[in-house]
């Protein structure tokens, strides 16, 4: 099944926005623990891990390796590169959690860790501890690395065309 049989809205999400929502995230994880490290699960948690880090003085910083998605379906999971322990006492970083699939392997391999996402599905909400925004399954997010931004015509234009 694509994409455009299960997404029927989009949730554009700005640079700025992503800043906003990465430090409230940080106020959230503050005070929880004096976190060992912080695990980016890549590729889409690279971007925020680097915000949260910098943002709650983290230096140590690791990668939990993952393939799930391409832009249209969300295939077999290949842990590319795992980490040793059972991530006690880390902070494990994701972008989103959509159906859970990848954070349930993650969660497995590192079940100690504290896993925390910018944003979250009905699905994948049992599998994080923290998040700043819950978005509806149906809903694809179009993040600022996945984006370009364009001329949009005019409503009324793009309807003449259509015509």
């Amino acid at each position: 099944m694509s994409s455009a049989d299960i997404y029927s809205q989009t949730f554009p999400i700005s640079w700025d926005q992503l800043q906003r929502d990465c430090r409230t995230l940080s106020h959230k994880l503050i005070d929880l623990a004096k976190w060992k490290g912080i695990i980016a699960i890549t590729r889409g948690g690279l971007v925020p891990v680097a915000i949260i880090a910098r943002e709650l003085e983290i230096r140590l910083v690791e990668t939990f390796c993952v393939s799930s998605y391409d832009w249209q379906d969300q295939g077999d999971i290949k842990i590319l590169k795992g980490l040793e322990g059972d991530g006690d006492g880390w902070l494990l970083m994701d972008d989103l959690v959509d159906t859970g699939s990848t954070a349930r392997i993650v969660r497995n391999a590192l079940p100690k860790a504290y896993f925390a996402t910018v944003y979250v599905k009905p699905e994948g909400k049992r599998y994080v501890d923290s998040y700043v925004t819950e978005v509806s399954q149906d809903t694809w997010i179009l993040f600022p690395w996945d984006t370009h931004t364009q001329f949009v015509q005019p409503i009324i234009e793009q309807k003449d065309s259509t015509a």
